[in-house]
Order: C-alpha cells, then structure tokens, then sequence
C-alpha cells in the first residue's frame, strides 16, 4: 500500500473508533462534528486549491482533531496529537507528515492560531457551522455539552457567551470569509434580537 492509501485506510479506521468510543454527553464533540469538520475542510480546501497530497495531511488531521476526547476534556489537542503520533508512526508514516498532521491538530485550540495556510483551513472548517443554516441547532448541541460540563449555568450566560465568540471570531481564508460571512453576522444578529 502507497502512504495515501494508508492514509486513507487509517481515516476510516479512526472513523469508526470515534463513532464507537466518543463519550455520549459529548452532544457537540461528536461523530458528525468530526465528519462536519472533514467535509468543510475539504470543502474550503478545493476554494484555496491545496495539493493532493496537503488535502490528504489536511483530512487526517480533521480526523483526528478531536481523538482526545475519548479520553478526557482537558487538553484534548495534546491528547489527540498523541494518539496520532502513536498511530501514524506504527503504520509507517513518515516523521515529517505526522509533525505536520500534529501541527494542524494543535491549530484548532481556541483560541486558533494557525500557522499556515493548512492551519487556517483546518480552524475554518471546525468553526464552519456559524456561518451556516445550522446554527442553531449545532449551537444548542455545544450549550447541552457546555451545560453538562458545569462551564456554563443557563441559557442567557450561554447567550452573552455566543455573542461575544461570533463577535471576536474571524475566518482566516478568503473561501471561508465568502461561504460563510455575511450569514455568520445574520446569525450574531438573530441571537442579539432573540430572533430563533
């Protein structure tokens, strides 16, 4: 097998731990959030015209972005770089693509710094759904989980918190920007005027 068709075989692999393994009160950091990342990411991706072979660095570690979290909440980037590491070395992938694949994990920590142009696709597509028709029903996944986890108490602390991350968030990539802006500020707007 090439390195992409390990690559690839590993994805789906890691798929299906996450499908089997990720903690059930995790209504936001879910399967679909790691699929919903992956499909963005490839989405924003083709708009930024990244190679073959970066697409590919790209979808693993949406992949993996969110592993650690079978485990624990805290520090689950770390987490998640650490089963990558374990996982891609045993498979024989080399060092230069796992430090990369590790990169872009470690770039999804809020709050986001990418390092390049992998990275920003990579926080763009994590942050996909607040520009996006689904926000709503996403964000009240995130408040449930947010609620479960004692980080916030009701719904109007959950309301300053929206309003103030949609205000301070800004995507990085000209595709993001133009896919999901404009419908981002609707979004900002409608949680101001209770409008949802």
């Amino acid at each position: 097998m090439t390195s992409h068709q390990i690559l690839l075989d590993i994805q789906s692999r890691m798929l299906d731990i996450l499908k089997q393994e990720l903690p059930p009160e995790l209504s936001y950091h879910s399967y679909e959030h790691t699929l919903d990342v992956l499909h963005a990411a490839e989405q924003i991706a083709k708009g930024e015209n990244v190679s073959l072979d970066e697409m590919l660095l790209l979808k693993t570690a949406a992949v993996f972005h969110d592993m650690g979290y079978i485990h624990s909440r805290e520090n689950h980037e770390q987490k998640s770089c650490s089963i990558a590491r374990k996982i891609l070395s045993s498979e024989g992938i080399k060092a230069e693509a796992i430090e990369k694949i590790c990169e872009l994990i470690l770039a999804t920590q809020v709050p986001q710094k990418p390092k390049d142009k992998l990275g920003q696709i990579i926080c763009d597509a994590d942050l996909d759904y607040l520009g996006r028709d689904d926000y709503f029903p996403i964000s009240q996944n995130v408040f449930k989980e947010f609620k479960y986890f004692g980080l916030l108490n009701d719904e109007n602390e959950w309301k300053k918190m929206q309003i103030k991350f949609l205000e301070s968030h800004k995507y990085f990539t000209k595709t993001a920007n133009n896919l999901r802006n404009s419908k981002k500020e609707e979004n900002l707007i409608k949680i101001k005027n209770n409008d949802f």
